[in-house]
């Protein structure tokens, strides 16, 4: 008794209630099963190990995760939505729910799962150690890379982002190269492999994690996840807006981090791309034209209904004495915060692009200006 898992089931429907209660091992944990209301009141009286939310019609679950978490950020938080509702998933996994999954089509999967998500929490209570990041904000946050304007050093950032990610945490990192005709991101990772993301299609289905990962490359410094590009524009017409978007949800479920490079252009794979991430970093070099390019942007995605607002942020590259503009200036002139400054380092990058080699390799490192400015920016989205 003594190893029991302390749950609360978050539960106004009744039919719902009763299946969870009857297919879930009671024996291997204490259930509660509580109104809405009674949130506040529960998780004060005593800790909780798991806290399972269904969605109610008058839905609070955003500010009621946000308050456990608050309570005791070691508590686990599942969410079992009614409906597939892309912005309320998305404001629950800000919240802090560590998994979601959309009722009544994954009910069976979530029963399946179950023991396995209390197992991985008792050996995180038994070792005391967090599952997620050494530090960081939580499990599965999507951030995209984007830059309307081509030679910005997109690509660049983002792997050379994802791969300090793995090496600065403990965080489960994947790299998603959506460039699908051209790719890249395999050459500035020394990466060769003969599969990619489009030998996903045939199991989109009923994706996985293990159905990632055994497509996925495994970068050998850092051990981060990669699927790259099919680099291949016939082959690439397989994959639509609907893959993509089953895809970054699975990779959301599945890993801690989720970064994808997206390609200048705009489609409708990168538009449901930019839909469900969590964060979009623009790339942005410090000129008129890339200036030009980025009003461009926002006009498109003012008529697409992508909302910039709460998600875009800037990265300046390229930044140097001899620029156009200044980084003051730029603040003057965008409305979106910048983030981020990368030095203008050509010196210091051409010998790994000239070889095709990995700009990180190892935590502790001597490391050029330009993955200096990286990391900084890196341990500031980790903070």
């Amino acid at each position: 008794m003594e190893n029991q898992l302390d749950i609360l089931l978050v539960s106004e429907n009744e039919s719902i209630t009763n299946q969870l209660l009857n297919s879930l091992d009671r024996e291997q944990s204490l259930i509660t099963v509580i109104q809405s209301d009674d949130v506040s009141r529960e998780v004060n009286r005593q800790r909780r190990d798991i806290v399972i939310f269904v969605q109610t019609e008058n839905d609070y679950a955003v500010e009621q995760i946000q308050y456990v978490k608050s309570v005791n950020q070691k508590t686990l938080v599942i969410y079992l939505a009614l409906d597939a509702d892309i912005n309320n998933l998305r404001n629950v996994s800000r919240a802090g729910a560590e998994e979601f999954f959309v009722l009544p089509e994954e009910m069976s999967l979530f029963i399946s799962r179950f023991p396995t998500i209390q197992k991985n929490y008792s050996i995180m209570l038994t070792t005391e150690k967090e599952q997620a990041v050494t530090f960081g904000r939580g499990r599965g946050q999507i951030y995209s890379f984007y830059s309307g304007k081509g030679g910005t050093g997109k690509s660049l950032i983002a792997s050379t982002f994802a791969q300090t990610l793995k090496l600065e945490s403990a965080a489960e990192v994947i790299l998603i190269d959506l460039d699908m005709q051209y790719g890249g991101v395999e050459t500035m990772l020394s990466i060769e492999a003969n599969r990619s993301i489009v030998d996903l299609k045939p199991v989109i289905e009923e994706l996985n994690e293990n159905h990632i990962r055994n497509v996925s490359q495994t970068e050998k410094n850092s051990k981060l996840e990669v699927l790259i590009s099919p680099r291949d524009a016939e082959v690439a017409d397989i994959v639509d807006a609907d893959f993509i978007t089953r895809l970054i949800r699975t990779c959301r479920r599945s890993f801690d981090y989720c970064i994808l490079d997206l390609p200048s252009h705009m489609d409708s794979i990168v538009a449901a791309a930019m839909e469900e991430s969590d964060k979009i970093f623009y790339v942005l070099l410090p000129e008129t034209t890339s200036l030009k390019v980025l009003k461009y942007y926002e006009e498109l995605c003012d008529r697409l209904g992508i909302h910039l607002s709460d998600s875009l942020e800037i990265i300046v590259n390229h930044l140097a004495k001899e620029n156009e503009l200044k980084v003051k200036d730029l603040k003057d002139l965008l409305k979106y915060p910048i983030v981020a400054t990368v030095r203008k380092d050509y010196k210091g990058l051409q010998s790994f692009i000239n070889k095709g080699e990995a700009i990180r390799k190892r935590q502790k490192e001597k490391m050029i200006p330009f993955a200096k400015d990286v990391r900084k920016f890196t341990r500031f989205v980790l903070s």
